[in-house]
């Protein structure tokens, strides 16, 4: 199952299946990303002025995080 937010024409989205929990995006982003409350990371916003999304997609250890 995966969880979407739309970044600009893209959908940003974790994968449900394959996150870990780390917190990785969480702590990188927090104002783009929150955990539920099953300890699984969640996209919340499609845009942001203080990160950038591509690195964390590419910085997830799991690649749960997807940009499409």
């Amino acid at each position: 199952m995966r969880l979407c937010y739309y970044y600009d024409m893209a959908a940003v989205s974790v994968d449900r299946d394959k996150c870990i929990g780390c917190g990785l995006c969480t702590g990188t982003c927090p104002d783009c990303f929150e955990m539920g409350e099953d300890s699984i990371a969640k996209a919340v916003k499609n845009k942001c002025d203080t990160c950038d999304l591509k690195e964390i997609v590419d910085a997830c250890p799991v690649s749960a995080i997807t940009i499409k």
